[in-house]
């Protein structure tokens, strides 16, 4: 009689981002996955980002997904920031910061009357509110994480966390090992986060409730594949003893919607048809790097310095008052030979356009699994969160990429610091796009060999499609027993 229930009922989940950009994209598509396998599927938002979230959403609804948002007022004004600020994106200083999350935690009381009132199945939540562990916990019903990043940077940062090895070290530029991982992973004391040497800090109480969290919820959901991160996979398992799903590149379920609602918008991809094949280096700091002005004078002047053709994606810091911020003439130079975008771009069409040889990355989850996806060499210059980890795993284990030479975690908010000078920009692009070099041959080799595996684990028959058939049914069987 359960397992005939359990086949009349609909499943349905809540799926609950944080209001950042890089969370919210591949939360949205892990709500499209879901709808898609018939779950009925509720986004829980704020009411200026469910706006920005409608459009799309409309148009899954109308194609016949069970998919729909949910808002939950968001207190700005009660912890006293500006009003209309419901998005880590739009945070200008530090000062910010703790009103942010205390704001965020402000969200508990209203979701659980949500919870109560239309009993989810299932959460899937982001890992900044681990309160929803505790409250979806109340009425019995299941929670899983969605950290946005990959397993390897989580055992990097539980291996930190633990043992701690950057603390004999006296000079910050000194390596040292992290210790019991599957590869030998080295790093300085400045590229460690700052809340795992700053004990006590804000964010390091925010880390220690976010691990606590996980240890009670029923899993965690990882934008990744299998064959991406074996090894660490099994030392996840193993060393942390909590269950995951890898069910990525989310980014794949994505790519036809971008088109179709990109390709009129920008003529960055006709611009691209021009270009001969593997020519264009792709210049992208994600959403949330505001660079100063100094810093991207930095970068077009490595930039044209090279004499490869780019694109570039610019976004100016929010406190540089100064909009002459590229250098005189660099535009007129550049037409043609390289493109500038403001704000904004395609990214995932761009990456995989067959011009773009090379990709300039802030090391951000997203954008380096978009990298691979497009099966596209990068340069890493990680910058803040666990992008140092990240630039580990791109040139130390995957080694499709090399290292621009960033070597100082810096604050996510904003940075007044030059971290990397034109020479050595320039040094790196034409090392990148230069053809010649069994090196280059071989990185190209193996992010051509990853891409393939990418694309395979979401077929139907693709580990990350069976990792994620195997949960559903795993929830539907908990439901039956109820």
């Amino acid at each position: 009689m359960a397992s005939e229930i359990s086949h009349q009922h609909q499943l349905h989940v809540y799926i609950f981002p944080v209001t950042a950009q890089g969370h919210m994209i591949p939360m949205i598509n892990i709500a499209k996955l879901f709808a898609a396998r018939g779950v009925k599927t509720t986004i829980i938002s704020t009411p200026l980002n469910a706006i920005t979230l409608a459009k799309t959403i409309d148009q899954d609804r109308l194609s016949g997904l069970d998919i729909n948002i949910q808002t939950i007022p968001f207190p700005a004004v009660e912890v006293g920031l500006p009003e209309g600020i419901e998005s880590v994106n739009q945070l200008t200083s530090p000062d910010m910061i703790p009103k942010f999350f205390l704001a965020v935690t402000m969200l508990q009381q209203p979701f659980e009357k949500l919870l109560e009132k239309y009993r989810p199945d299932f959460v899937v939540a982001d890992m900044f509110l681990p309160w929803t562990t505790e409250a979806a916990a109340k009425f019995g019903i299941p929670r899983l994480i969605f950290h946005g990043i990959n397993i390897f940077s989580q055992c990097v940062a539980e291996s930190l966390r633990i043992h701690k090895p950057f603390e004999s070290i006296t000079n910050d530029k000194e390596s040292f090992l992290v210790p019991e991982l599957p590869d030998k992973i080295e790093m300085t004391k400045s590229q460690v986060p700052e809340h795992l040497i700053a004990s006590g800090s804000l964010f390091s109480t925010v880390m220690e409730t976010i691990r606590e969290s996980e240890q009670k919820s029923y899993g965690v959901l990882v934008n990744s594949f299998c064959e991406l991160e074996p090894a660490y996979a099994d030392h996840y398992k193993n060393a942390m003893g909590i269950r995951a799903w890898q069910i990525g590149p989310l980014s794949l379920g994505n790519v036809a919607k971008e088109k179709e609602s990109s390709i009129e918008e920008h003529n960055v991809l006709k611009w691209l048809d021009c270009k001969k094949p593997n020519s264009v280096i792709y210049v992208s700091f994600g959403s949330m790097s505001k660079l100063p002005n100094d810093q991207l004078t930095e970068i077009a002047t490595g930039l044209e310095e090279s004499g490869s053709p780019f694109i570039w994606v610019v976004r100016k810091s929010m406190t540089d008052t100064d909009e002459n911020y590229l250098p005189e003439g660099f535009e007129e130079r550049m037409e043609g030979k390289g493109l500038i975008i403001r704000e904004w771009a395609p990214q995932v069409l761009i990456l995989d356009h067959p011009a773009v040889g090379g990709f300039m990355t802030h090391c951000g989850w997203n954008s380096i699994l978009e990298g691979i996806t497009a099966g596209v060499p990068m340069i890493t210059w990680p910058m803040f969160a666990e992008q140092f980890y990240n630039e580990k795993f791109v040139t130390q284990v995957l080694k499709i990429g090399s290292q621009i030479g960033a070597e100082e975690w810096q604050d996510w908010v904003e940075t007044e610091n030059v971290s990397v000078k034109k020479e050595k920009i320039s040094k790196a692009v034409t090392h990148l796009m230069s053809e010649d070099g069994e090196e280059n041959k071989e990185m190209r080799k193996r992010v051509a060999e990853l891409s393939e595996k990418a694309k395979r684990a979401v077929r139907e028959d693709g580990s990350s499609y069976l990792q994620f058939t195997a949960l559903i049914e795993e929830l539907k069987m908990q439901l039956s027993r109820f």
